[in-house]
């Protein structure tokens, strides 16, 4: 009777390891989400305190770039490594960052200490993938799909909220400080719970091709952060970036070829599922980082939403995402089936945006909320199902590199995607004000497209209504944009080809070592 017992409580006590690593995991992927939405908010009081207003760009620019120049490293160095203590490092280091942040005494050092945050960020959301790919078996990761897009949509609405209320409270130091008792308790989880197979790679590390990959990461963000704000599109400094950014890609494709452990296989782009999903992850990334900015921005300007519940405005959109992650994970996990998640997301996507194209200054906030709900519906399908497939596309000693690029294309879309339409807007505001508000128009806008709510506030009735109209007509444009862009992501989605997902069945190899034992129980 006893043995029976201890036979029949296994499988429970192993769903509630997996659960307590997966609390460890979504406490991850919240910091790595949440510390650019809290920061922003509490930036205006940082500059206060340590001056220092020129160089603010430049605390987002240098997490940015850190992250995305980090993350293939990190996924390569878990695959090399074992993933466990890589990614414990990079928690470690993301709080070293965070708690130095904290502490900085001018702008110089919270630029370089955010750096060194950004380093450890790289790894956070990878790590997460890459240790859900080798523990939950593809055709049973769906049903996690939901867990992932609500934090995702947690992060997105509760960031400016949290934001705001630490500033106000406590100080601006403890937007950094409040990374440090979530980042302890993820540690401390997933050390005593997470156990995955060690491993120690004979190859050495690829230092030119992380040396190359790197250099052009940095350049195509750099192209994208100051093109058309801090330099002209067409200056030498940009035209400089640009060429020293294809030149260092160009170098490390061809030096992959040749590198013994390179950092990131071509190989794996043989896969037809994999490359797609690629070029769906990086149109996904231009259109939602380009949504989530210009959504709050018109409801702010033109339809006299507040401020700061500026995470709330998103709400239809975030919710509608959640619903549908939920809904394509379950039907995923018990059918097996995910090529129609693809497809349905990108045409509903196309759909979402050009409706929000069509607003304009009479539009009702449900109108809107209508159009962002279709857009939601879309990512919903996308977000975590081009991780699922890409993740299913390579074979168990690639996890981490393909983690790691699915991350990086999508970053990478969220930086031309905030680029490109946020110049296209720009372009349109000023223009429109050109025409519509006069010389004193023209002299609104000729520093920034965007005003705040006390700038607003303080305009002739004649020029607000006309910033209102522009504000409108830039949305229009890059609206528009993004739903002629989400386009590619269609047709890339019609030619994925539905293979079957892994630990579907009884068919397993040695080669995919069953995931559930992985976690001690």
């Amino acid at each position: 009777m006893a043995d029976t017992q201890t036979v029949e409580t296994e499988p429970d006590k192993k769903q509630r390891s997996v659960r307590v690593v997966l609390l460890a995991l979504m406490i991850t992927m919240m910091l790595a989400m949440l510390d650019n939405m809290i920061v922003g908010t509490a930036m205006p009081t940082i500059v206060g305190e340590l001056g220092g207003l020129e160089h603010l760009s430049w605390v987002v620019t240098a997490y940015t770039l850190a992250t995305a120049a980090a993350t293939p490293l990190w996924g390569k160095l878990g695959d090399m490594y074992g993933r466990k203590g890589v990614f414990m490092t990079s928690i470690v280091l993301f709080l070293i960052g965070s708690a130095l942040s904290g502490m900085a005494q001018d702008m110089g050092q919270l630029i370089g200490f955010r750096a060194v945050q950004g380093l450890g960020a790289g790894g956070l959301m990878v790590g997460v993938m890459a240790i859900i790919g080798d523990l939950i078996p593809p055709r049973e990761r769906g049903k996690y799909q939901g867990m992932m897009a609500g934090v995702m949509a947690l992060a997105m609405i509760g960031g400016p909220l949290v934001g705001g209320t630490i500033t106000d409270n406590w100080g601006w130091r403890w937007s950094f400080y409040i990374n440090l008792p979530l980042g302890v308790v993820a540690l401390g989880l997933i050390s005593v719970v997470l156990h995955l197979p060690a491993k120690r790679a004979q190859a050495r590390i690829d230092y030119l091709g992380a040396a190359l990959l790197t250099v052009g990461i940095t350049s195509i963000v750099l192209v994208t952060t100051w093109g058309g704000t801090e330099y002209a599109w067409t200056s030498a400094r940009i035209m400089e970036l640009i060429g020293i950014g294809v030149a260092a890609l160009v170098g490390f494709v061809f030096w992959q070829t040749k590198a013994a452990e390179p950092v990131l296989p071509l190989h794996i782009f043989r896969s037809r599922n994999f490359t797609l999903m690629s070029i769906i992850g990086f149109i996904t990334g231009f259109v939602m980082f380009g949504a989530t900015l210009f959504l709050p921005l018109y409801q702010q300007s033109v339809q006299g939403a507040s401020a700061t519940n500026s995470g709330l405005l998103l709400l239809p959109m975030l919710g509608a995402m959640l619903v549908t992650s939920m809904v394509a994970g379950r039907v995923t996990t018990n059918s097996g089936r995910y090529y129609v998640f693809p497809v349905l997301g990108s045409v509903l996507m196309v759909v979402g945006l050009y409706l929000l194209s069509t607003m304009d200054t009479g539009t009702s906030r449900f109108t809107s909320g209508v159009f962002m709900a279709v857009v939601g519906l879309g990512m919903g399908c996308l977000m975590q199902i081009t991780m699922l497939v890409a993740q299913n596309s390579v074979e168990m000693k690639d996890m981490g590199v393909a983690s790691s690029s699915t991350t990086l294309f999508r970053t990478l879309g969220s930086s031309f995607g905030v680029a490109i339409m946020g110049a296209l807007f720009n372009h349109r505001v000023q223009d429109t004000m050109a025409d519509r508000g006069g010389a004193l128009g023209s002299k609104v806008t000729e520093q920034s497209a965007q005003l705040d709510a006390k700038s607003l506030e303080k305009l002739p009735d004649a020029v607000r209504e006309a910033y209102q109209y522009a504000v409108s007509a830039g949305t229009h444009s890059a609206f528009l944009l993004g739903s002629i862009v989400a386009v590619v992501s269609l047709v890339a989605a019609v030619f994925v080809k539905e293979v079957p997902l892994k630990g579907a069945g009884p068919q397993k190899s040695a080669d995919d070592a069953a995931p559930a034992p992985l976690v001690e129980v």
